[in-house]
């Protein structure tokens, strides 16, 4: 039976990290570092994590400000909001929250984010850094999840992994981080070929495809290292994209959803946000 990776436990002492942090950081600076999000529209889902992503920044000293639009605004005015948060030196980190509605081009709008306040880690600056094995702000969920396995003293270096999914928001910077401490990877998503069968193979699987249970628990290694990024709404409430019951009963490790990688990743866009703050007064 797996041990369960308690990722509300681990942001819990990281925040308390964070926190100390931010005390050296104003003590130094006379100023709080500081993290700005925009929000376009009315989704919902969106505009939680929003609010919890405020809750967070309060608790850690992070000084937020957040920028709410109707649903209407324009591509030029949302360009003008960033090169105005660009400029403003109180704003170390700009965070744009994703989805965008559907008559704004999103791929501008995050070219425009100052890579030095990209604390999302999604510029191509940061994403090629990334690329070269020589992070600067790293994407949120992927720089969560190696903190837990470093936290459960995961040995990563010589191990066989199985990445399935190949976003950049996910599947491809994880499979840059492995792959910098020495793990051989195999990134796979919903076309692959015998997926069940490799991931039999892996000593670590990271599922991060968005699709409710589509890793049986059945394919699991024994003694794997499982790590569920899936946040599946379904009528019986959360699910990952792993078969989390059977899968349990053969891995080592594994995150739960909820409460696994999700905490990790606010958590990490603190740290992300500290870090930018402490290059840009350096």
């Amino acid at each position: 039976m797996a041990r369960i990776i308690d990722g509300k436990e681990l942001s819990a002492r990281k925040r308390k990290e964070i926190q100390e942090g931010v005390a050296a950081f104003k003590a130094r600076s006379g100023r709080a570092p500081g993290l700005a999000v925009v929000l376009v529209g009315e989704d919902p889902a969106s505009a939680i994590y929003v609010r919890n992503k405020g809750i967070a920044c309060e608790q850690c000293g992070i000084a937020s400000f957040t920028h709410k639009l109707s649903e209407n605004t324009t591509q030029e005015e949302l360009l003008g909001l960033i090169d105005s948060l660009n400029a403003n030196e109180e704003v170390d980190g700009i965070l744009v929250q994703l989805p965008l509605p559907g008559h704004l081009t999103e791929e501008e709008v995050l070219l425009r984010i100052d890579p030095a306040k990209d604390v999302d880690g999604f510029h191509p600056y940061n994403m090629g850094m990334l690329l070269m094995g020589k992070p600067v702000l790293v994407p949120c969920t992927p720089r969560g999840i190696m903190e837990m396995l470093h936290d459960y003293g995961v040995q990563v270096k010589g191990k066989d992994a199985v990445v399935i999914g190949r976003s950049n928001i996910v599947g491809k910077p994880i499979a840059l981080l492995l792959m910098m401490e020495h793990a051989t990877i195999t990134i796979c998503h919903s076309r692959t070929a015998d997926l069940a069968e490799k991931v039999s193979r892996a000593d670590i699987v990271v599922a991060a495809i968005g699709k409710t249970e589509m890793i049986k628990g059945s394919w699991i290694r024994e003694g794997a290292v499982v790590i569920d990024v899936g946040m599946n709404r379904t009528d019986a409430g959360l699910k990952g994209d792993v078969e989390f019951g059977e899968a349990e009963k053969r891995a080592s490790l594994i995150t739960p959803v909820p409460g696994g990688v999700g905490p990790m990743t606010i958590t990490m866009l603190l740290e992300n946000t500290l870090i930018a703050a402490r290059v840009r007064v350096s």
